[in-house]
C-alpha cells in the first residue's frame, strides 16, 4: 500500500479539525460504544457544569481526564456511555438572572413578581451550551450533548423527590433549627462546603471590642468580653467562661473588671499597645464565676438570661477568657444555650437588618463599627482595637455572611456516619492518601446536612404541611403521581410558584395542605445524579441497578468536600453502598503569573486561541502529565504547551520519515509474525521498549494513575527518534535491497501503529492520523489497546543499550570538554572496568567517533587523554593527520547533504559532484563522499551546467561545490 503524503505546511490545529470532521462523518464515537457489549459496561459519573458559565481550564481539565479514561476502557473492551448534564439550579442561575432584572436583593423578587422570576430563569438556562460543545469537542472529547440531563428536567427532579421521601421515610431526614452559615442578600443558608470548595474567605477589617457587663451587686465592676462582632450584642442572653481557667479582679482607676488571668498583659493595654497600671485585687477559678449575674446591656431577656455559665470551649489564645453568648448567631453558643436553658432571641431579619433597638431597620454590616463607636461614647465598650482576619462570604454573591440560627431541614449524618466510613474503604482514591486524610476528616467532622434553602430556582421541597394550628401534619411527596393522586392536579413544570398553588385536604383533620415553600440544596440535587439522570426508579430501573456504582469520577480537589461527599452521602442514605468506585481528584490550576485565572487580570490564554496556535494534543498531554493529576496545584503557562507540542513533534517527524522513505522504495508491509526472530539489535531493542511501554502504560491506567501512564510516552518517542531512527538511518536507505532494510521498515512500521494505539487515550488526534495512514483500519478509536508480550521484552538487552548510551552520552561530554567536533574522528575510547559485548562496541565508536573502544581497569594518566570526573571514561583527543583528513571528508559530507536539500534533491536522487580545492581530502576519502552523498561521479573541477553551486571554509581551506542532478 501506498502511504498518503505527510503535509508539513498544514498546521496542526486544522489537521485536528479535519480529523474532528471525519469522527463526525463517519460517527466513530457511536461506533466505538456500539461495537462493545451493553453487558459489559464501564460507567462514569460526569459531574455537570453550570450551563451559563464558560468553559474554562478547570473544567477542560476534567474533561481530558474524562475522554482519557473513557478512551483507555473504550479500547479494554468496554462499553463507556457518555451523556452531558447541566447544572441548573440554585444561586449561579439566581444571582446571573437578578443582575439581567436588576434585583438587589430578595425582597425585589416579590416586587417583580415570582413567576416572571422563575421563568426568566427557565428561560437563561435552555439559552446555554453551545459554547461548550464547540470547545468541548475542540479537545477531543468524546460526549453524547444530544440528550443531555439537565438538573430542572422534570423526570430529574421527579427522581429528587423519590430520593427525598425515600431518606425521609428511613427516619433520616427531620425538621429543625441550627445556626447556619447564612447569606443576607441572597437570604438563604449557604453551606460550609460551598464557601470551603471556592476559598470563599475574604481578609477584613473588624473592631475587636471589649465590653464591661455589669456585675449584679457590685458597684463598678465589670466582666470584661471580647468581640469582633458588636452587632451580635442586642441578642446577648448569657457569658461563658471556662471552669478550670484561672480568673482575676483587677482595679484600673476607679473601674474593676474581670477576665483570664493568662490574658493580663495582652488585653490591659492602652491603643498604643503599652501596658497599663493595674492592681490584682483577688483570683478565682473559672467555676467560681458560674452562676453569678449581669446586668443586661440592652434589653432583659427574661428567666433564664444574663447569667455566666461553664463552656468547655472558652479558651484564652484571644480575647479575655469570657465570651458573650447570642444564641441564635452563633454555632457553640446555639448548642449550649439550648443545654443550658437560656432563652436564644433574633434581632435581626432574613435580610440582615434590625428589627429593633436603636438601629432597627439598619444593616448589620453597614452598622457594626458604627456600633462599636456608638457604645464607646456611651461607656458600655471599655476600649476598641482592630483585628484583621479571613472571613467567609458568599461564594455566589460576594456578601459576607453571618452566623444565623434557622429553622431548616437537615439529613441525619451522624446516624450514617459508620457506614460512610466504612464504604470508604471500598473505594479507590487516587492520589491514595486523600482516602484517609482529607476525605474521611471531612466525614468525620461533617455536621448534619441542611437540605432546604430559602429560595425560589431548584427543585421544590416536596414536603405539604397541615396550615391548622393544632395539626401541623407532614406529607412528604415522592413522585407526581402521588401528588395527583392526592390534589387531582398536574403539571407541565413543577417550579416554584405553580407546585406552590397546589393543595390538598389533610388526612389528619382535613385542614388545607400547603408546601413548605423552600427549595433543595443543589447539593442534594448533585448527589442524586446518578440515578437521577435515568428518572430512577421511575424508568431505566435495571440499567441503573446493573451498573450501580458507578466505576470513576473525576474532578479538581474542591469537590472533595462537596460533589464527591453528597454522592456518597445521598448513596450511603439510600442504597447503603458507595455511589463510585475509582475517583481521580486533580489540583487546580493556576494563571501564567500564579494566581488565580482572571480574565481581569489576563493571565491566561483564551482555551480557543491557545488550542488553535498548539493543539488539543499538546494540551491534553502537558495537563495529564502534570502534577495537576497527582491532586497538586499547577501553574499553566504557554510555554509548557510549546514544548510538549515541540515533543510531540518528534513523533511525527518519525512517522513522516517513515512515510517519506516507505513511499521512495515502495515498501509493502510484511508478515510481523517474525518480529521476535529480529537479527538486527536496534530491532530487538526499539520492539521490547515498545512491550515494555505497554505495560507501564497499561498498568498505570488500570491504576488510574493517569500522570504515570502518560509520561514514559514522551521517553520512548525520544528513544524512538533519536535514537532508533537515528541509528538506522542508514538502513532505509541503503541501495541494496536487502533483508535488514525490509528488517527496519517492519519494525518502524509495527511501533508506529502500535505506539499509535498506546497513545490514543492521551493523543487522540496525532494517533488517528497516524494509524489510518499507515493501516487499513476505520480508525484507531475502534481497536483494542495492544498487550505486552514479554517475550518480546529482553530486559538484559534494554539494561545494556542503556548503560551504552550512558557511555555514549559521557563521551560525547568529553569531546566538549575538549572543544572537538563529533564529526573529527579520534583514536580511542577508554572505558574503566565495565565489560562492553561486541554488538555494542560498534555503536559507541560510531557515536562517538572512535576507532577504537578500548576496556582497561584503572585511568590511564597518558597526555592526551581526557578523563571525566569519576575516572571511569577517558577520551585520546590527539589528532593524527590521518584523522584530520576523515573529520575534514565528513565535514564536506555534512555540507553537500545541506546542498542537496537547498538544491531541492530528493532522498533517493544520485547527483554528479564537482569540486575544487582540498584535494587531498578527496584522494583519501572520495569513495567515502561519493557513498554519503549518493554521488555518481565526482569530478575535480567546477560543473559548467550545476543545479546548485556554494563555495565554503573548512579548517582554513577553501572549497568550491558544484551539485548536478543525474537524470
Amino acid at each position: 500500500m501506498a502511504f498518503h503524503e505527510v503535509d508539513h505546511k498544514k498546521k496542526v490545529a486544522e489537521r485536528e479539525k479535519e480529523i474532528l470532521a471525519f469522527w463526525r462523518k463517519n460517527k466513530t464515537f457511536e461506533k466505538s460504544i456500539a461495537q462493545r457489549n451493553v453487558d459489559n459496561s464501564f460507567v462514569f459519573y460526569d459531574g455537570p457544569p453550570f450551563i451559563t458559565g464558560d468553559p474554562h481550564y478547570g473544567t477542560l481539565l476534567s474533561s481530558i481526564v474524562k475522554d482519557v479514561v473513557g478512551r483507555f476502557w473504550t479500547m479494554k473492551g468496554k462499553r463507556v456511555e457518555r451523556t452531558w448534564g447541566w447544572d441548573c439550579h440554585g444561586l449561579p442561575a439566581e444571582n446571573l438572572v437578578e443582575k439581567k432584572l436588576g434585583i438587589k436583593d430578595k425582597r425585589d423578587v416579590e416586587k417583580i413578581g415570582l413567576q416572571k422570576y422563575i421563568e426568566t430563569c427557565h428561560s437563561e438556562m435552555v439559552q446555554g451550551g453551545d459554547q461548550w460543545e464547540e470547545v468541548i469537542e475542540r479537545i477531543g472529547r468524546w460526549v453524547e450533548f444530544q440528550g443531555a440531563y439537565k438538573t430542572m428536567d422534570k423526570d430529574y427532579m421527579e427522581s429528587v423527590w423519590w430520593a427525598f421521601k425515600t431518606l425521609y421515610e428511613k427516619g433520616k431526614i427531620y425538621e429543625g433549627e441550627k445556626v447556619l452559615m447564612y447569606c443576607t442578600r441572597c437570604a438563604t443558608p449557604i453551606s460550609k462546603a460551598e464557601v470551603a470548595m471556592d476559598n470563599s474567605y475574604k481578609v477584613i477589617t473588624d473592631p475587636s471590642v471589649y465590653v464591661k457587663f455589669p456585675v449584679v451587686g457590685e458597684d463598678r465592676t465589670y466582666f470584661l468580653v471580647w468581640t469582633t462582632t458588636p452587632w451580635t450584642l442586642q441578642a446577648n442572653t448569657a457569658l461563658a467562661v471556662h471552669k478550670d481557667i484561672d480568673y482575676v479582679k483587677v482595679q484600673i482607676d476607679t473601674d474593676q473588671f474581670i477576665l483570664a488571668k493568662e490574658t493580663l498583659n495582652t488585653v490591659l493595654t492602652d491603643e498604643k499597645h503599652v501596658l497599663l497600671d493595674f492592681d490584682v485585687l483577688e483570683e478565682m477559678k473559672g467555676a467560681a464565676l458560674v452562676g453569678k449575674k449581669y446586668k443586661p446591656l440592652f434589653i432583659d431577656r427574661g428567666e433564664g438570661a444574663h447569667v455566666v455559665v461553664d463552656a468547655d470551649y472558652i479558651t484564652t489564645e484571644s480575647g479575655t477568657g469570657l465570651v458573650h453568648l447570642a444564641p441564635a448567631y452563633g454555632e457553640e453558643d446555639f448548642e449550649l444555650a439550648q443545654a443550658k436553658g437560656i432563652p436564644s432571641v433574633h434581632v435581626v431579619d432574613e435580610n440582615g437588618e434590625y428589627t429593633e433597638g436603636d438601629w432597627q431597620g439598619k444593616n448589620i454590616w453597614d452598622e457594626n463599627k458604627i456600633i462599636a463607636k456608638e457604645l464607646k461614647r456611651r461607656g458600655v465598650v471599655w476600649k476598641i482595637d482592630y483585628i484583621t482576619h479571613e472571613y467567609p462570604h458568599c461564594h455566589r454573591c460576594d456578601t459576607k455572611l453571618m452566623y444565623r440560627a434557622h429553622p431548616s431541614w437537615f439529613i441525619d449524618i451522624a446516624g450514617q456516619r459508620d457506614r460512610m466510613l466504612e464504604k470508604n474503604e471500598n473505594i479507590n482514591w487516587f492520589p491514595e492518601h486523600i482516602k484517609h486524610k482529607r476525605f474521611k476528616n471531612i466525614v468525620e467532622t461533617a455536621p448534619d446536612w441542611n437540605l432546604s434553602r430559602d429560595r425560589f430556582w431548584a427543585t421544590a421541597f416536596p414536603v405539604w404541611k397541615c396550615q391548622e394550628t393544632n395539626c401541623g401534619a407532614i406529607q412528604v411527596i415522592g413522585s407526581y403521581e402521588e401528588l395527583y393522586d392526592l390534589s387531582g392536579e398536574k403539571l407541565d413544570d413543577y417550579h416554584r410558584p405553580y407546585v406552590d398553588a397546589i393543595t390538598f385536604s389533610c388526612k389528619e383533620c382535613s385542614g388545607i395542605m400547603k408546601r413548605i415553600e423552600k427549595v433543595l440544596d443543589c447539593w442534594f440535587e448533585s448527589g442524586c445524579m446518578p440515578f437521577a439522570q435515568f428518572h430512577y426508579p421511575f424508568e431505566n430501573k435495571e440499567k441503573f441497578e446493573q451498573n450501580f456504582p458507578g466505576d470513576f469520577i473525576t474532578e479538581y480537589i474542591g469537590q472533595v468536600r462537596a460533589w464527591f461527599y453528597y454522592l456518597h452521602a445521598v448513596s450511603i442514605g439510600l442504597f447503603g453502598e458507595e455511589a463510585f468506585k475509582n475517583v481521580i481528584v486533580t489540583g487546580t490550576i493556576a494563571g501564567n503569573d500564579g494566581k488565580k485565572m482572571s480574565k481581569s487580570l489576563g493571565n491566561y490564554t483564551n482555551p480557543s486561541e491557545l488550542l488553535d496556535q498548539y493543539s488539543s494534543d499538546a494540551l491534553r498531554y502537558t495537563l495529564i502529565s502534570s502534577p495537576l493529576l497527582n491532586g497538586e496545584d499547577y501553574t499553566l503557562v504557554d510555554k509548557d504547551v510549546a514544548d510538549t507540542q515541540r515533543k510531540l513533534a518528534t513523533l511525527w517527524q518519525s512517522y513522516s520519515f517513515f512515510v517519506m522513505y516507505a513511499n521512495v522504495d515502495g515498501w509493502q508491509q510484511s508478515d510481523v509474525d517474525n518480529l521476535a526472530h529480529c537479527d538486527n539489535i536496534l530491532d530487538r531493542w526499539i520492539i521490547g521498549r515498545l512491550h515494555q511501554l505497554i505495560s507501564i502504560v497499561d498498568k498505570n491506567m488500570l491504576a488510574y494513575n493517569i500522570s504515570m501512564a502518560s509520561k514514559p510516552c514522551v521517553e520512548f518517542i525520544d528513544d524512538l527518534s533519536n535514537w532508533y531512527i537515528r541509528r538506522s538511518r542508514k538502513r532505509f536507505w541503503k541501495s541494496e535491497d536487502d533483508g535488514d532494510k525490509d528488517a527496519a521498515y517492519t519494525t518502524l512500521h509495527y511501533v508506529l501503529v502500535e505506539l499509535s494505539k498506546v497513545m490514543a487515550p492521551f493523543t487522540p488526534f496525532m494517533s488517528e492520523e497516524i494509524y489510518r495512514n499507515l493501516t487499513d483500519g476505520e480508525s484507531v478509536h475502534l481497536e483494542d489497546f495492544p498487550q505486552a508480550n514479554d517475550k518480546l521484552i529482553d530486559e538484559k538487552l534494554i539494561t545494556q543499550m542503556a548503560q551504552v548510551r550512558s557511555i555514549i552520552t559521557e563521551g560525547l561530554k568529553l569531546r566538549a570538554q575538549a572543544q572537538i567536533k563529533v564529526r573529527q574522528p579520534l583514536a580511542e575510547l577508554y572505558v574503566v572496568g565495565e565489560e562492553i559485548s561486541d554488538a555494542f562496541v560498534h555503536i559507541v565508536m560510531e557515536e562517538v567517533n572512535v576507532k577504537n573502544v578500548s576496556v582497561c581497569q584503572t585511568a590511564n594518566k597518558e597526555k592526551n587523554i581526557v578523563w571525566n570526573e569519576q575516572q571511569t571514561l577517558g577520551l585520546n583527543c590527539d589528532i593524527s593527520e590521518e584523522l584530520k583528513l576523515e573529520g575534514q571528508a565528513r565535514e564536506i559530507i555534512r555540507i553537500i547533504q545541506q546542498a542537496r536539500k537547498k538544491a531541492g534533491f530528493e532522498v533517493d536522487d544520485r547527483i554528479v559532484l564537482g569540486y575544487n580545492g582540498m584535494e587531498e581530502v578527496f584522494a583519501e576519502h572520495g569513495a567515502l563522499i561519493a557513498h554519503e552523498i549518493l554521488a555518481t561521479e565526482i569530478k575535480n573541477e567546477t560543473l559548467k551546467k550545476n543545479d546548485y553551486e556554494e563555495t565554503v571554509t573548512i579548517d582554513g581551506k577553501a572549497l568550491t561545490i558544484s551539485l548536478k542532478k543525474e537524470v
